[in-house]
């Protein structure tokens, strides 16, 4: 029997998965990265910790699994989006700065340059499928180009995440048409970068990686890589994908009507489309899927199950997750009139700004800790909703929503994005989410299944299926109308402490 291995670069850290020809997963591996904060508003990481902890974790899942290098027969890639990788001379591995992240704010000034330049919005979502928003990688290339004049003179190679790690791997520089939509470089209708605007922008397309269908081979593992991580030389790795793109295959997101909803650090809708639909406000992204020819409709909010992570960190270290969740039991539907706004690390979808905050508002002397845990909860989700209902106006059909991350894990926050998505929700057999969907993909890239939704049908099966209680959505429905008006009315005032913050 074959085994694949399905590599993740996520953001907190790298997983990595063995499974085989039935769709089983014999191990994981994890490996953690840090990230650095040196200004109010920027998120960066060193990509060598990628490369370090692709080692660690990979060795960690192949010991766990039993199972010997050489058995490997194909390697796939999956990994944050937008973050930027800048190299210098072909062939140098050594980063020439740390890599700026998909939830970096900086670049405002840079997305009004791009859609300027492009001609306004309108024409800039036709060029790229999306508007210029700060967690895009062209925004990134022009704030370097911009204010690192002497890091800008040595690059010669910008790469994504998982792409620099396949450098590491192969020695070639490539990527996919998922995690090349996310430069807001590449146009999504024709799969391919747009020329135009690289011109507009005065970018060498020399700069970027070709870019190949997710399944499609794009090198073999050199033989320092196959050390590295204990496989065996000449082992094909495929194009992989971004790290949404490549969950929705291991969630088995395939088919239009199918629809992922993932809590993790940041929250994401996402929905398999046949064709490319666009959203004309922007709220939400259109990018090609990790199917060959087919499209994905997507929403991010930048702070979701990551917003738990921080509550419980910074004010109830000593609390289990576990133990948050039966506290937020006690509280009423609604928290007693207490709403969270989960905007920590500003917001993407649908408020494309990076001078929102969180907040709690409603606060009184009644609410307790059960309130505020509840409340934050119900933030998210809210935050979440509003995805869906952009969907729904966009005419994307959603009859269940599989959920995945973090948030799927707890029985009452499941039933509670049922009661606020007014849609039953469902757990799929399939919980490992990229990385198993990296794995799948190399899979069929060296054959084994002729294609994704191929494998998916053989593998990927709803277990548990949740629906709405009536009465709490009709309850939560009024009270997400009242947690939308937060922002436009707080709008103006994130926009004055964003201007403080920066001194």
């Amino acid at each position: 029997m074959a085994y694949f291995l399905g590599i993740d670069i996520g953001t907190s850290g790298t997983k990595a998965l063995i499974c085989n020809t039935r769709g089983k997963v014999l191990a994981t591996g994890h490996a953690g990265h840090t990230c650095q904060t040196p200004k109010a508003g920027f998120s960066e990481q060193n990509p060598t910790q990628w490369w370090s902890a692709v080692k660690k974790a990979t060795r960690m899942a192949l010991k766990a699994s039993g199972i010997a290098g050489n058995q490997v027969a194909g390697v796939g890639l999956s990994g944050q989006m937008h973050g930027s990788v800048f190299l210098g001379v072909k062939g140098d591995l050594s980063p020439l700065r740390p890599a700026l992240l998909w939830n970096d704010q900086r670049t405002t000034a840079q997305c009004k340059t791009i859609t300027q330049a492009a001609g306004g919005q309108k024409k800039l979502i036709r060029m790229v499928g999306n508007p210029a928003l700060t967690g895009f990688t062209a925004p990134k290339i022009l704030w370097v180009r911009q204010h690192e004049k002497r890091i800008w003179k040595q690059t010669q190679h910008v790469l994504l995440p998982k792409d620099y790690i396949r450098l590491c791997l192969t020695g070639d520089y490539a990527t996919d048409v998922s995690d090349a939509s996310g430069l807001l470089l590449f146009d999504v209708k024709k799969r391919k970068y747009n020329q135009t605007l690289l011109d507009l922008l005065k970018l060498d397309r020399e700069l970027f990686p070709h870019s190949v269908e997710s399944h499609e081979i794009t090198g073999v593992l050199h033989a320092a890589g196959a050390k590295a991580l204990g496989l065996q030389k000449g082992t094909p790795v495929v194009g992989g994908a971004a790290d949404n793109a490549a969950g929705a295959v291991g969630n088995g997101i395939v088919r239009r009507g199918q629809v992922n909803a993932s809590l993790g650090t940041s929250g994401v809708v996402y929905a398999h489309a046949d064709e490319p639909v666009y959203d004309p406000k922007g709220r939400v992204h259109t990018m090609c899927s990790a199917i060959d020819g087919k499209w994905c409709v997507f929403g991010c909010m930048l702070s979701a199950a990551g917003s738990l992570q921080w509550y419980r960190d910074a004010l109830r270290p000593r609390e289990s997750f576990s133990g948050l969740m039966t506290e937020a039991k006690k509280a009423p539907a609604g928290s007693d009139g207490l709403y969270f706004l989960p905007y920590l690390t500003g917001e993407r979808c649908p408020h494309p700004d990076p001078n929102a905050r969180g907040a709690w508002v409603g606060l009184t002397t009644r609410h307790g800790q059960a309130e505020m845990t509840r409340s934050l909860l119900e933030g998210v989700t809210y935050g979440m909703a509003e995805q869906v209902r952009i969907f729904a106006e966009m005419g994307l059909p959603m009859r269940t929503l599989r959920l995945t991350g973090g948030g799927a894990q707890s029985a009452f926050w499941r039933q509670l994005q049922a009661d606020i998505y007014g849609k039953p929700v469902a757990q799929v057999n399939s919980t490992q989410g990229p990385a198993f969907g990296a794995a799948l993909l190399a899979g069929v890239g060296v054959g084994v299944w002729k294609t994704a939704p191929a494998a998916c049908q053989s593998i990927v099966k709803e277990i548990s299926v949740r629906k709405p209680n009536l009465a709490a959505k009709r309850a939560y429905a009024k009270r997400m109308a009242v947690y939308q008006s937060l922002y436009p009315t707080l709008k103006t005032t994130f926009e004055t402490l964003g201007h403080i913050a920066k001194g």
